[in-house]
């Protein structure tokens, strides 16, 4: 989905700096607009001067982008879900050690396009594995290192797939059902830590939406202040 709207207006300056130090991601299904969303967030932070260190998943760092090329290769349709799910891991594992704990420890505000949110909806929900082995994983991968804000971009599975058009990576392209499980997948972790999570409306056009997440996160660094 191309950001071909105008850029926002930028929020307060307090709000943003409110945030350095601390680690947001940025999550949802295919489709969902949520890196539109990222790129004018970050576009925002930059403008106002915040101390910034953005990330994406898979990758992050020359072996994340390795692991990338391989998990998102439509050539490896064989590949068993647990292997995915221990390479998303692997690539996960070293962006931690090689860039978010010293960006964090620098007092910046990292902000992930996709992190273990992600694992817990595909891998998890939707491909069948135990939620309970994906966050035994995430502890070792990432010690003790957790997003002190999960935001989760919801639409529906129909209209992701409306977006998505015809060029789909391997992981876009597994039907209307599994994405179905995807998004639950998402919505119960929202249910399940309330506080960790913004959960935004992802079904209106660009501007609506990003008005709904300055809003939102606005709110949170006031009540996490």
């Amino acid at each position: 989905m191309h950001d071909a709207a105008p850029t926002p207006p930028e929020p307060a300056p307090a709000f943003l700096h409110a945030l350095e130090g601390r680690f947001i991601v940025f999550d949802g299904p295919d489709g969902s607009g949520k890196t539109t969303q990222l790129r004018r967030f970050t576009r925002a932070c930059r403008a106002r001067g915040v101390r910034l260190c953005e990330v994406r998943e898979p990758g992050g760092t020359p072996v994340g982008e390795r692991v990338r090329d391989i998990l998102l290769d439509r050539a490896h349709e064989e590949m068993a879900v647990r292997c995915e799910t221990l390479l998303y891991m692997a690539s996960r594992a070293q962006l931690v050690e090689q860039v978010i704990r010293p960006a964090l420890a620098q007092g910046e505000l990292v902000v992930a396009d996709r992190f273990v949110s992600s694992t817990l909806a595909y891998q998890g929900a939707a491909g069948g594995i135990p939620i309970d082995d994906i966050n035994t994983l995430a502890r070792i991968a990432c010690d003790s290192v957790r997003p002190d804000l999960v935001v989760i971009f919801d639409v529906d599975e129909r209209a992701a797939a409306k977006r998505l058009g015809l060029l789909l990576d391997r992981m876009e392209a597994k039907g209307a059902a599994f994405h179905k499980r995807v998004r639950e997948g998402y919505l119960e972790q929202a249910r399940a830590e309330p506080d960790r999570h913004l959960v935004i409306d992802a079904s209106h056009d660009a501007d609506t939406v990003t008005a709904s997440l300055f809003d939102a996160l606005s709110a949170w660094a006031s009540a996490h202040a």
